[in-house]
């Protein structure tokens, strides 16, 4: 991207000491009556509810226009744990520098491509040749898609691939790891949730980065030196026919800064941004999510905006103090500003397909300018 200035609880019922002094029809008094206390209990206790449920009835009732609320497991844990998102970020940066093309990148795409296949998830790999400031590059873009009750798709992404640099070593725990942690615990969510509405797909894109420095410092009119893999995905979507079924997209990018605070990115398509931020301030996570815009410039998401698809960035880059620089390291991450993310975007999906189902293919979701990318109201 371009810089711009319930918990479960169990009911005990103690055994009583009955003293020796007792009749037996004394002790058979008590013991009726434990027994009907217990039979009490029991019955005026709510029954424990698994996570599934908790997630279909959630599910169900955003879709109906409730107030958002993250879905709630056991222990008052949400169907999102940030901590398994942090391990994920942390087994990426232990991989080292991830630009497009090298070692370990391909590493790195094993190890995710492994855990979406453990949650049961159809996974593909579209690999492509980019041509690049630096020559020809080997890229592949990651899908695992969970079906929905509908065959129209709504997209969750991030880039993994880290910006190369030969100055330093970058291992991008925030820019490339965060999102693509993040994201990696979002598909487990949801494939372990109710079927959804639309199906989803959770794209991993190669060659988001630019091989010069600056963002636009190589590119040429029509071949920019960035979005390699999200510009190759847009085109094969329309190659295939189902760009006319991609519903909108919600790309995630630098998303783990423990001092998390995010505005809404300028270029983004407004009711988006919207429904998003609105479920998270209901959520309590105003702070995170600022009433601010941010000024990003370009990433993987315009090339979506620019097709007519809704589309969405979640990102920070304008107050993070270590874009593209070695600092960008796992100390740096917090598993609370990843939990907020998976929070805000388990409550704020289905409204995102509640608004698409209402509005229609063709409806004002779909409507794009086709020069800036940006989709109005």
């Amino acid at each position: 991207m371009r810089k711009v200035h319930g918990k479960q609880v169990s009911f005990l019922v103690k055994n009583r000491r009955v003293p020796a002094r007792d009749s037996a029809q004394g002790l058979h008094r008590s013991s009726n009556a434990a027994l009907a206390l217990a039979l009490l209990l029991a019955a005026s206790s709510p029954p424990i509810i698994t996570p599934a449920k908790v997630l279909r009835a959630r599910f169900k009732a955003v879709s109906a226009g409730a107030s958002p609320r993250a879905p709630v497991g056991e222990k008052g844990k949400t169907a999102f744990d940030g901590g398994r998102a942090l391990a994920h970020v942390r087994r990426l940066v232990e991989f080292g520098p991830r630009p497009a093309g090298s070692k370990e990148l391909a590493e790195a795409r094993k190890y995710i491509v492994g855990e979406l296949k453990s949650y049961g998830l159809k996974v593909s790999e579209d690999e492509f040749t980019a041509k690049t400031p630096a020559g020809d590059r080997r890229m592949v873009n990651v899908t695992a898609e969970l079906p929905g009750e509908a065959d129209d798709f709504l997209i969750v992404a991030s880039h993994y691939d880290t910006k190369p640099f030969k100055e330093f070593r970058f291992v991008g725990a925030n820019d490339g790891g965060s999102s693509t942690g993040a994201l990696i615990e979002l598909a487990r969510a949801l494939a372990a949730a109710p079927r959804p509405r639309l199906s989803y797909r959770f794209v991993f894109f190669d060659g988001e980065e630019a091989f010069c420095r600056e963002w636009d410092e190589c590119g040429k009119p029509g071949a920019p030196d960035n979005t390699y893999g999200s510009r190759h995905y847009v085109e094969r979507l329309r190659q295939t026919g189902e760009l006319k079924r991609l519903r909108a997209l919600v790309l995630l990018d630098m998303i783990g800064y423990e001092k998390l605070e995010m505005g809404r990115d300028e270029m983004s398509t407004p009711w988006m941004a919207e429904a998003v931020w609105r479920a998270a301030r209901e959520l309590g996570y105003d702070r995170q999510f600022a009433d601010r815009t941010e000024g990003v410039g370009g990433d993987d998401h315009e090339p979506f905006l620019k097709a007519g698809v809704p589309s969405l960035d979640i990102i920070q880059l304008n107050s993070y103090p270590y874009w593209h620089t070695p600092e960008d390291t796992l100390d740096k991450i917090s598993a609370r500003s990843l939990q907020a993310i998976g929070d805000v975007l388990l409550a704020s999906l289905p409204r995102i397909e509640k608004r698409l189902k209402d509005e229609g293919k063709t409806g004002i979701g779909r409507q794009g300018d086709g020069e800036t990318g940006r989709c109005g109201e």
